[in-house]
């Protein structure tokens, strides 16, 4: 059967999906996007109806990078970079050891000089709400920028910077859904929708395919479907991914999402997901680890340890998986229950630490995609979901 993906001069696919906003024209007689896939084209349609206004004033978005960028190249030469890729390793370390001055110049200075993982990373300081450079605005012009200029031609099987762009799509997508108020911005859930799952099933996010399957659950921009959500979910807390074993979690402990109370599935779920934790999701998801390991007796706690063992085993990251971030927030104090019990000490690194990123070696092969129902949802786990 032929392939649906154009394949790259290096014989691997690249993405046709996203069309350059600035491209765009204004009326309704635009040229469709070229489609993912007979699932996505309905939604495609719905989106095309809504882009008009968006398109303007991400035009004028990444107007703004592009001058900014270009202007600041001379008046930072003074920093004597051996090279751009000596700049990013500097500015990369200097982020993770919390120097974030320098870290901004290093990283600016390979961004300027065509460093997409600068780019990406530079994006991420920005974005960062704890750090001292919030800006989420030059953020989103940064994503936006790197999904435009690389995404329609980066080739996803042989390219390692791949990943990057398809967590920028991730990242501009979740700016879509909320919207930006600062540069005119206004939520638009359907085709934020519609990036996650190109994001998800192109780019094989799985920050997006986690985002995807909340959206399942809120209705926003996608028809409410808790199966699916439950499903997604599923599959990835088996792969490892700290989110989706902490979402899951808080909804066996909650019973929401047509799943039934489960306080033991619940305790196993969020303490992998601690251990699995990457800096920065960890505040959210020691909050829900609070919540279940606080609200239940010591009895059931001593009762859930085999299954925790059991999960750490079998749903913990694998060698060669997908390496977590671990730049963002400091360790925390260690917390209490109300009572005074204190909350077992957990590692303060992820399990799955960060692959080097300086030699743009970071393409990790994907795991096989599993379907729902290990971790009792699909078979036992739901039966009032939609």
């Amino acid at each position: 059967m032929r392939s649906p993906w154009p394949r790259h001069a290096s014989g691997g696919r690249v993405w046709t999906g996203w069309v350059p906003h600035w491209q765009l024209s204004l009326t309704r007689a635009s040229a469709p996007f070229t489609r993912l896939s007979p699932l996505l084209a309905e939604r495609r349609k719905l989106a095309l109806k809504r882009i008009s206004s968006i398109a303007v004033r991400v035009a004028f978005g990444v107007g703004l990078v592009i001058g900014p960028l270009a202007a600041s190249a001379q008046s930072r030469d003074v920093l004597k970079f051996v090279s751009p890729q000596a700049a990013f390793d500097q500015g990369v370390n200097a982020y993770r050891g919390g120097m974030f001055t320098i870290a901004e110049h290093a990283l600016k200075y390979a961004a300027e000089r065509g460093s997409l993982l600068a780019q990406y990373h530079l994006a991420r300081l920005y974005a960062d709400p704890a750090g001292p450079f919030t800006n989420h605005a030059r953020a989103y012009e940064l994503y936006a920028q790197i999904v435009e200029e690389h995404a329609s031609r980066i080739d996803v099987d042989d390219d390692p910077r791949a990943r990057y762009v398809g967590k920028s799509l991730t990242a501009l997508a979740q700016y879509v859904l909320r919207g930006l108020p600062e540069i005119g911005l206004k939520p638009n859930q359907e085709r934020a929708a519609g990036y996650f799952q190109e994001a998800a099933t192109f780019f094989g996010d799985k920050d997006a395919q986690f985002e995807l399957a909340k959206l399942y659950i809120t209705g926003e921009g996608v028809e409410v479907n808790f199966r699916q959500a439950t499903s997604r979910l599923s599959t990835l807390a088996q792969t490892g991914h700290a989110s989706a074993q902490a979402f899951l979690a808080d909804l066996y402990w909650r019973s929401k999402a047509g799943l039934q109370h489960d306080e033991k599935r619940a305790l196993a779920l969020i303490t992998l997901a601690m251990e699995n934790a990457p800096a920065h999701e960890r505040i959210w998801i020691e909050d829900i680890y609070q919540s279940i390991f606080c609200g239940m007796s010591a009895g059931v706690r001593k009762q859930s340890e085999g299954m925790i063992a059991s999960f750490r085993h079998r749903y913990s990251p694998r060698p060669g998986a997908e390496p977590q971030e671990t730049i963002g927030l400091a360790p925390q104090a260690q917390r209490t229950c109300s009572d005074g019990t204190p909350l077992p000490a957990m590692p303060r690194e992820s399990r799955a630490e960060e692959a080097p990123v300086a030699k743009n070696s970071l393409a990790a092969p994907r795991p096989d995609v599993l379907q729902g129902g290990m971790m009792g949802v699909g078979s036992m786990g739901e039966r009032s979901g939609r």
